[in-house]
C-alpha cells in the first residue's frame, strides 16, 4: 500500500510504501478489551486506624464486673471514658459509625481500585495494529468526530516530512491548517472550556478536547501544549484509540520507517 509524503505547505512531495499494519483488519473488540486492562484509578481511602483511635476498650455489660455499664440505663456500644470518680464513669460513644468522632460506615475500598486485568501479547499487538490502521481509515475518522459527519476526508494517513518538526509554533500551527485543511484543523488544536452544569462544582470544571496526535520519530523531539507528541517506540493502544479507534494523526516520515520495524 503506497500513500503520498506531504511537505510543509500540504503539497505532495514523494511517495512511500506503509507497513502492513496500515492496512490491517480493524478490531474494535480487542482494542476495548485492551483499553480495559489498561485502565487506571488511583487508589484512595481512610487510614485503616481512623476513628479507632478514641474508644478506651469494650466495656463489659454484666452484673458484678468493675468498669461496667450493666443497669446503667445505656446502650450497649463501644464507649470512652471522659471523667470518673471511684467506678463511676462518665462516657460518650466511640468508634462506631454513628458516633461523635467514629469510623465511617462503609469507606473506599482499596483493594477495589487496583486493577488486576491482564491482556495476551498478541491481543496487545492486534489492537495497537488495528489502532494504526483506523487512523489511516477514512470512514472511523469520521465516525469518530460528529462535526465530520458526511464530509470526506483526503490524504489519509497524514505522514509529513521531517522538517515539520523544527518549525517554530507560529509556523507549526500555520503548516498544518495546510495539510489538514480547514475541517481537520478545528478538531487538532487541544481546547479547555468550563463545563455546562453542576460539574464545575464537583470537581471538574474544566473539560477539553483530545485533539492531534503526533507520532515522530525515536530522535525526532518536539515540545509543544498544542497537541499530543508520542515517539513511534512508545506508541500505545491508549494514545490511538482512548474513547474509539479513528484519532486524527499525523506521522513524520521516520515515524513510520520505525513503526515498519517495530510491527514487522
Amino acid at each position: 500500500m503506497k500513500t503520498k509524503i506531504l511537505d510543509i505547505n500540504g503539497k505532495e512531495k514523494t511517495s512511500i510504501d506503509l507497513p502492513k499494519c496500515f492496512s490491517a483488519e480493524i478490531r474494535k473488540d480487542v482494542v476495548a478489551k485492551v483499553l480495559e486492562a489498561k485502565k487506571t484509578q488511583q487508589p484512595y481511602g481512610p487510614s485503616p486506624i481512623a476513628g479507632n483511635r478514641s474508644a478506651s476498650g469494650n466495656i463489659k455489660h454484666r452484673r458484678h464486673v468493675w468498669k461496667s455499664h450493666y443497669g446503667k440505663g445505656i446502650s450497649r456500644i463501644p464507649r470512652m471514658s471522659v471523667s470518673r470518680r471511684g467506678d463511676r464513669f462518665n462516657w460518650i460513644g466511640a468508634v462506631i459509625p454513628s458516633a461523635r468522632g467514629g469510623r465511617r460506615a462503609h469507606p473506599p475500598k482499596v483493594l477495589s481500585m487496583i486493577n488486576t486485568k491482564k491482556i495476551n501479547k498478541k491481543e496487545l499487538r492486534i489492537a495497537l495494529m488495528s489502532a494504526i490502521s483506523a487512523t489511516a481509515n477514512e470512514k472511523e475518522i469520521v465516525n469518530k468526530y460528529a462535526t465530520l459527519k458526511n464530509k470526506k476526508i483526503g490524504n489519509a494517513p497524514f505522514i509529513v516530512e521531517a522538517k515539520l518538526i523544527s518549525l517554530k509554533a507560529k509556523e507549526l500551527i500555520s503548516s498544518l491548517k495546510k495539510i489538514l485543511g480547514k475541517d481537520l484543523f478545528e478538531l487538532a488544536l487541544q481546547k479547555k472550556s468550563v463545563r455546562a452544569g453542576k460539574g464545575k462544582s464537583r470537581g471538574r470544571k474544566y473539560k477539553s478536547n483530545a485533539g492531534l496526535l503526533l507520532v515522530v520519530g525515536e530522535k525526532e523531539n518536539l515540545r509543544t501544549n498544542a497537541f499530543d507528541v508520542v515517539d513511534a517506540k512508545s506508541l500505545g493502544v491508549t494514545d490511538l484509540a482512548k474513547g474509539g479507534v479513528g484519532r486524527l494523526t499525523i506521522y513524520t516520515e521516520g515515524a513510520i520507517n520505525e513503526l515498519g520495524e517495530k510491527l514487522k
